[in-house]
C-alpha cells in the first residue's frame, strides 16, 4: 500500500505502534518495524541515559525505520529531545501537550514530527508550526486520553488540516482501520493489540487481563487529577477512583509507579493496567507480524466488500 503516510515514514503498511511507556520496548518496536509498520520506543519515564541505551539496542535488531514517543509531561522532556537529535532518530511522536518549541530543531535535522492531538484546534495550530502529520487519538484508547471519541475526532481533524491524519483509539483490526480511513485518516496507531503479542515484554498477568476483558472492562482514573487515563478494571483502579473524590493528593501519590508495577510485576493489587476499550476484541496472543498481516488483509477485504456493495 502506498499513501502519504507510508511514503513519509518509508514503511510498508500505514500502521504505527503506540508509544506505551514501559511496554513500548525496543524489542516490541523492532518487531513492528520488521513487520512493515513503524515501531515506537515509549520513552515514558526514561531518563536520557536509558533512552540512549534503548535507541542503541533497537538499531542493533532492526534496520527499518523506527521512532521515539516523548511524553511532554516527563521531567526529562528537554533532555530526551536532545537525545533524539543526537542519535538521529527518524521519527518522533509527542503526547500530553504542545511540542511547538521543539519543532524547529527537529525539522532542521530532518526528523519527522508527529504529535498526538485530542482536538481539531491543536491539530491546526501544530500544522502551522510545521509538523509532518498528526495522530488524532480518541478517548477509547488506553493510557492518557482526551474527551472526544475517535469517530468524531478523526472526522473533524481530517476536515481541519491538510497534512496526513493518523487515527488512534479503538483500533485493533482491519474493520476499524477501514472505518478510520473512511473518516479521512491515512494511517492508524495501534497500542492495546500489540500488548497481546509474543514480542510484548509485559508480565503474563497483563496479557491475561487483556484477553479476559470485555469492551466494558475499562475505567478512567485520574479524571479529577487533571490527567485521565484509561485502564483495565481492577480493585486498585476502583480504589483510585474512589480516593480521587476524597483525597486527590493521596490518589496521585499512590498512582506514581503504578504502570511500571503492572508491566514489570503484573501487580494486581497496586498496578495500573493501561488498555483501551478495544481490549474486549482481542482474543489471542499472536506474533506481531501475524497481527499486522491479519489487520491489513481484513482492511483490504472490508474496503473491497464496501466498494462492491456500493457499486451494486
Amino acid at each position: 500500500m502506498k499513501n502519504r503516510v507510508t511514503e513519509l515514514l518509508k514503511i510498508e503498511y500505514p500502521i504505527l505502534m503506540g508509544g506505551m511507556a514501559w511496554a513500548g520496548t525496543p524489542k516490541l518496536a523492532a518487531a513492528v518495524s520488521n513487520a512493515g509498520g513503524l515501531g515506537m520506543i515509549g520513552s515514558g519515564a526514561m531518563n536520557p541515559e536509558q533512552l540512549t541505551g534503548a535507541i542503541h539496542y533497537i538499531k542493533q535488531i532492526t534496520d527499518k525505520p523506527f521512532g521515539v514517543n516523548i511524553m511532554l509531561a516527563s521531567p526529562y522532556a528537554d533532555e530526551l529531545v536532545k537525545v533524539v537529535l543526537k542519535e538521529q532518530v527518524p521519527v518522533v511522536t509527542f503526547g500530553a501537550g504542545n511540542p511547538a518549541k521543539y519543532i524547529p530543531s527537529l525539522k532542521k535535522q530532518g526528523t519527522i514530527v508527529i504529535p498526538v492531538v485530542a482536538s481539531d484546534s491543536l491539530a491546526k495550530l501544530l500544522e502551522r508550526s510545521g509538523v509532518d502529520a498528526v495522530i488524532a487519538e480518541g478517548m477509547e484508547s488506553g493510557g492518557h486520553i482526551g474527551e472526544v471519541t475517535t469517530i468524531v475526532l478523526v472526522n473533524k481533524v481530517a476536515r481541519s488540516v491538510t497534512i496526513p491524519v493518523i487515527a488512534a483509539g479503538g483500533i485493533a483490526d482491519g474493520r476499524a482501520m477501514a472505518a478510520a480511513f473512511s473518516l479521512g485518516a491515512e494511517g492508524v496507531q495501534i497500542g492495546t493489540r500489540f500488548l497481546a503479542s509474543f514480542e510484548a515484554e509485559i508480565h503474563e498477568n497483563y496479557k491475561k487481563k487483556i484477553l479476559s476483558a470485555s469492551i466494558r472492562d475499562t475505567v478512567v482514573t485520574g479524571m479529577k487529577l487533571g490527567h485521565p487515563a484509561r485502564v483495565l478494571k481492577t480493585p486498585f483502579a476502583r480504589q483510585i477512583c474512589e480516593l480521587e473524590a476524597q483525597s486527590p493528593l493521596e490518589a496521585e501519590q499512590i498512582l506514581v509507579g503504578s504502570l511500571r508495577r503492572a508491566v514489570l510485576d503484573g501487580d494486581l493489587d497496586s498496578g495500573s493496567f493501561m488498555a483501551g476499550q478495544v481490549a474486549g476484541l482481542v482474543e489471542q496472543i499472536l506474533p506481531v507480524n501475524q497481527i499486522i498481516q491479519t489487520i491489513f488483509e481484513e482492511f483490504k477485504q472490508t474496503v473491497k466488500k464496501l466498494c462492491v456493495e456500493v457499486l451494486q
